[in-house]
């Protein structure tokens, strides 16, 4: 029994350390038996002195609340996706561009985790909030699920504010006792690892979450003040902090030495306890990651080298068209299921009608099949010898499968441009209305089928005509229903720039590329070429052209819908000409204000805030307990500025 608060707080450390051992370590220092009894002590404690209870106590990771659902929760900074490459010639490929920056440079390679990834935020030391990756900017608040995983520290010794993200896995021993209890109890089983991870980390009971034995692996860091020069040395202060450390980390200098360390990855895959499905590789010098920067939809610093897909023989039933929302009509391969790493396979994507005359696909052919990771399944390879000569060629397609329209047929591209096409309509009206871009709320996925199977809504400025009237008559209509309906479409009238053109499901663009395009061009859309598009940064040739040919082919649709919702303009940022025009600042030290406060001045006279000191920093900016960053910058001749240094430049300005 424990007798004082001292004899508790040094029982809970002891507890702690002895998970931290079990969990991290995968090192035991005690038997179960003499944990437990330690547990129950401690619990017994608290139960006699509640407010005595430490937020490090393993007790708070029971999970007592029941949720009713998990609340939307955004990130500090954007959690990216990351570029896949597939061989040593696209690693190749990949590096010449990094390199085209800079001649020297050098690369720490680690293991990629297939599980759920999840961002946890401490502050003053605690665990204050955990969030799904969801779309990389808001994700789903799971902290009480969090609090559950013995590798996940509730304290750390570490009183910034710091983002640590990681991937939340299930051991293939894990996974494998999880499907046993499910079968024996009569439930589905999970498909594999990562299904499993990731459905534990979601479950509304806690309890359910804490039963599953879950590990945190951490990757990466958000947010953060951590005044490191490389990647690798931040992440060995993140184990330190009582993080699990991979079971790996290599540094190299060139592709050899980066092919060397994924080829000893590969041979050892089936040994590690827990599901990888490659080797992320990244620049590991911080200020050359910020140099690099990001395109709309990858940190340009960083790859995953995916293992070797897995492949698989099968033969192909039917070949169907299938209409996107844009109206590209795209090839889809209906082949005989295949299990291939725990997902039963039964379609294939064809990309175009091209790829199938070039690998000269037929119905009945038996083909290799290939899937790698979360990439949708795609035939490499007819096996011709084995034909029988039953097997049917296909034909390109001259009518819209859908409504009947004739096709736009561009080469490569197979286009319906029929507005009014059941594919597109259904489909656009629900991208039109959902929270990523005009965010209707009452205008479901049910609801827009209904609208359109009723006769009410038969393309997307439909929308805009319904009224009273007409909704009463619909099942399941009631009056408040449907002014709500018509007030939430009343509300969109005025909406941003950006919210509209993401609305209109332009192939290639979405929520980041729609920011850009408005920054610069604002409604004025319909009059861009390629040249202009292709001077954004991160968009290619298919975005590109992309964008122009939608405005050629809805343009009319787009004017009007113009007239109906009067977006609004970006507001313009003005920026004053001054010595910081085009210069590049960093901030560190204690100052007077909030450092937001001084980054949005600095960005108001046209100066580009950077985290990192490098050659390329212009100025430093810097308060008290400056640390490393004034450090270097002493070393590479870069400007000092105090507060009053700052003030005084600005007033000349």
């Amino acid at each position: 029994m424990i007798k004082d608060r001292n004899e508790y707080i040094e029982k809970v450390k002891i507890l702690n350390d002895l998970a931290y051992s079990y969990y991290v370590l995968d090192n035991p220092k005690a038997s179960d038996e003499e944990y437990d009894n330690l547990y129950r002590e401690v619990v017994n404690y608290e139960k006699q002195y509640p407010n005595e209870r430490l937020e490090e106590s393993p007790t708070n990771r029971v999970g007592d609340i029941l949720l009713d659902g998990f609340t939307k929760a955004s990130h500090m900074k954007r959690m990216w996706s990351m570029e896949d490459v597939f061989d040593f010639d696209e690693l190749g490929t990949w590096i010449d561009r990094v390199k085209k920056s800079f001649s020297e440079v050098s690369f720490i390679c680690e293991p990629k985790f297939d599980g759920a990834s999840l961002n946890l935020i401490y502050e003053n030391g605690y665990l204050k909030q955990a969030i799904t990756r969801g779309d990389g900017s808001v994700g789903e608040d799971v902290t009480n699920n969090a609090k559950t995983i013995k590798s996940v520290p509730l304290v750390i010794d570490y009183k910034e504010l710091i983002e640590i993200r990681g991937e939340v896995l299930l051991s293939f021993e894990s996974f494998d006792k999880l499907n046993d209890k499910r079968a024996k109890e009569g439930e589905s089983l999970f498909a594999n690892p990562r299904n499993a991870a990731s459905g534990s980390l979601r479950q509304l009971d806690p309890k359910i979450t804490a039963s599953r034995n879950l590990i945190f692996m951490p990757w990466g860091i958000g947010e953060n003040s951590l005044e490191f020069e490389l990647h690798s040395q931040k992440m060995k202060f993140i184990y330190e902090l009582g993080f699990k450390a991979p079971p790996f980390m290599s540094e190299c200098e060139s592709s050899e030495d980066i092919q060397n360390s994924y080829e000893k990855i590969v041979k050892l895959r089936d040994s590690y306890p827990i599901m990888l499905d490659g080797m992320v590789v990244k620049v590991d010098e911080i200020a050359k990651e910020e140099s690099l920067g990001y395109t709309v939809k990858y940190p340009r610093w960083m790859v995953a080298y995916k293992f070797p897909a897995v492949e698989k023989t099968t033969f192909i039933k039917d070949i169907i068209a299938q209409v996107g929302r844009t109206g590209v009509v795209t090839p889809v391969a209906l082949v005989e299921g295949v299990n291939i790493d725990g997902a039963v396979v039964e379609r294939a994507t064809l990309h175009n009608y091209d790829e199938i005359k070039r690998l000269d696909i037929r119905i009945g052919d038996r083909v290799i099949i290939i899937r790698s990771g979360d990439v949708i399944p795609k035939i490499t390879k007819v096996l011709k010898d084995a034909r029988d000569g039953d097997e049917v060629e296909i034909q390109r397609p001259t009518l819209c499968p859908e409504c009947g329209s004739e096709l736009l047929d561009e080469g490569i591209l197979i286009k319906c441009q029929n507005l009014e096409c059941p594919a597109r309509v259904i489909n656009s009206i629900k991208y039109f209305a959902s929270k990523k871009c005009l965010n209707i709320d009452g205008l479901g996925e049910k609801i827009v089928e209904q609208l359109y199977h009723e006769g009410l809504v038969k393309s997307i400025l439909g929308i805009f005509s319904l009224d009273e009237e007409k909704l009463l008559k619909l099942e399941g209509f009631k009056e408040k229903k449907v002014q709500n309906l018509l007030g939430a479409i009343e509300a969109v009238k005025g909406v941003e720039c950006w919210r509209f053109v993401n609305s209109l499901g332009i192939e290639h663009i979405g929520e980041v590329a729609s920011k850009k395009l408005c920054e610069r061009f604002g409604l004025k859309l319909e009059e861009l070429d390629k040249e202009k598009v292709l001077s954004l940064d991160g968009f290619g040739e298919e975005m590109a052209l992309s964008v122009v040919e939608f405005f050629r082919v809805n343009k009319s649709l787009v004017e009007k819908l113009k007239e109906i919702l009067k977006p609004k303009e970006p507001e313009k940022r003005e920026v004053k000409e001054s010595v910081f025009s085009g210069k590049s600042v960093v901030i560190t030290g204690t100052l007077s204000r909030p450092r937001d406060e001084f980054k949005s001045l600095l960005e108001s006279y046209g100066a580009k805030i950077t985290n990192s000191v490098s050659k390329k920093t212009d100025f430093l900016l810097y308060g008290d307990s400056a640390g490393s960053k004034l450090e270097r910058a002493k070393k590479l001749g870069v400007e000092l500025l105090r507060e009053e240094d700052l003030k005084r430049l600005l007033d000349n300005a």
